[in-house]
């Protein structure tokens, strides 16, 4: 299973968003990932389109969009049209999954849903052959640097074997509190895609700590 370690724009320097992604890249990260914050849905605000149209200009890897806002519905078009490659949205703030779902695809966007630590598997039974994403908020989202929440482990597993029951080739995604300490038990429990904020931009070298994530996603370890 390969392993795609996502680092986070949101702990990023925006004085020198460029210089950020370039260190993320040559330290060999696979997607960067961008948290678009409402303020409603959750209690912080962030990034808008231009911020999107800004990352894909500096990077040639996926840019992977997280909507943690109310009717996303609402951001579809513009976020693609800046140059989202992924769209995940929450299955708490969504209530038309299928049609919003089908909507992203038609826009030419993967389609990804997220479920928040206290929302069950469940949420996305009847739309998981569908999904080219499902991620686990192993935080409860909002803000960068909280602490992982441990039970989300057993999340993640059963979230593998609805994937694989289902016979679905989505990514398996992960979000909150990733680190060091962490990111070896999601990967064994069936997590293949990481997203990291804090631990790699609050390290002292954020290339190295790349490559030592990825380390970590081995059974050698």
């Amino acid at each position: 299973m390969s392993v795609r370690i996502a680092p986070s724009v949101l702990s990023a320097d925006f004085r020198k968003l460029g210089d950020e992604i370039a260190m993320c890249e040559a330290g060999g990260a696979d997607w960067i990932h961008v948290d678009v914050m409402d303020g409603r849905f959750v209690p912080n605000l962030s990034f808008g389109v231009k911020v999107i149209d800004a990352v894909k200009k500096s990077t040639s890897k996926v840019v992977d969009v997280h909507l943690m806002v109310l009717e996303p519905e609402h951001y579809f078009d513009d976020y693609v049209k800046a140059g989202a490659d992924v769209l995940t949205i929450h299955a708490e703030a969504a209530p038309h999954l299928d049609r919003q779902i089908m909507r992203i695809k038609e826009l030419g966007a993967k389609a990804g849903v997220a479920l928040n630590p206290g929302t069950p598997l469940s949420a996305i039974e009847e739309v998981v052959h569908l999904l080219d994403l499902v991620l686990i908020m192993s935080v409860n989202p909002g803000y960068g640097g909280q602490k992982f929440i441990d039970y989300s482990v057993d999340k993640i597993e059963r979230a593998r074997f609805l994937l694989d029951q289902a016979q679905s080739r989505a990514v398996l995604e992960v979000d909150g509190g990733i680190s060091r300490d962490t990111i070896q038990a999601c990967w064994k429990a069936g997590a293949d895609t990481f997203v990291a904020g804090n631990a790699i931009f609050g390290a002292a070298n954020p290339q190295q700590e790349i490559a030592v994530l990825r380390n970590l996603c081995s059974e050698n370890v």
